[in-house]
């Protein structure tokens, strides 16, 4: 049958543009650990994570035509994936419970995180120092692990986690000041 590392990303794409079920099988199997790791971070168990994965990979196959070679095809098909894992929580908790940031040690940051939507997170990680922001979305959004970041940004694995850390510690400020602020000016 070969193995997905046997063809380049380009003769994968192709073949799946031109509907060639053998190329989609490679494409899936090649790209399908790291997406399934990224999901079964934020899901409660391997069916939903399954689900998620596999209704990515149907919007990859949708969209891969367009698909330009700009950048990896592992990251393209890392965000529609995790668009895919959004939108599953949107539309079955219609809250952001998945990012690793949580803390619910009072009632008062459990409504607040309870209250937070995705559009709001991200308007929160956009606020962080641009290193910082980088390894928690690496981390926290695309399921990178401390060494694939370390590689793949050219940091030490210490480096990615102390970023990780500052991140959630301010996450966790900007969550309390979002709370606060959404309380008074609501009532």
């Amino acid at each position: 049958m070969g193995k997905p590392e046997q063809y380049t990303d380009e003769e994968l794409v192709r073949g799946c543009v031109e509907n060639d079920r053998f190329c989609q099988e490679m494409l899936f199997r090649k790209y399908f650990p790291s997406m399934m790791r990224m999901c079964m971070r934020y899901a409660n168990d391997q069916d939903t994570a399954m689900e998620i994965v596999n209704i990515g990979f149907l919007r990859v196959f949708k969209k891969l035509h367009t698909f330009a070679f700009a950048g990896s095809l592992e990251g393209w098909i890392r965000k529609l994936v995790f668009h895919s894992l959004s939108d599953y929580y949107r539309k079955n908790s219609k809250t952001i419970h998945f990012l690793d940031i949580e803390d619910r040690d009072t009632p008062q940051r459990a409504r607040a995180l309870d209250n937070l939507y995705w559009d709001d997170i991200t308007r929160l990680v956009d606020h962080l120092p641009e290193a910082t922001r980088r390894v928690f979305w690496l981390y926290a959004v695309e399921g990178y692990t401390h060494p694939e970041i370390s590689e793949k940004i050219g940091i030490s694995v210490g480096t990615s986690k102390w970023h990780l850390a500052m991140a959630r510690q301010k996450l966790k400020e900007l969550i309390k000041d979002y709370y606060y602020n959404s309380k008074n000016h609501a009532g």
